[in-house]
């Protein structure tokens, strides 16, 4: 199974390089973009086929691992589930 996590800082967390960016879309004439939030992804190939199971993986790693769950928040996409 593959599966994308997307790691975000929390919204009560200020986001410098968001900001940056932001700042600099502005300065390129990008004036309509309000709000730039930066993080990171990760892109996953599991070797689960169960959804359920899959889930509980990811989860434990992003609260060992992935994410520093103190100032980021994360969310967890399933995207492609192996044929057997």
């Amino acid at each position: 199974m593959k599966a994308r996590v997307t790691v975000y800082p929390r919204r009560e967390i200020l986001d410098p390089q968001g900001k940056a960016i932001r700042g600099a879309l502005a300065r390129i004439g990008f004036a309509e973009v309000h709000e730039v939030r930066a993080g990171k992804s990760f892109e996953l190939d599991l070797g689960v086929d169960d959804a359920q199971r899959a889930g509980d993986l990811l989860a434990a790693m992003c609260e060992k691992l992935l994410a520093n769950t103190v100032v980021e928040d994360y969310e967890i996409e399933l995207l492609e589930v192996r044929n057997a």
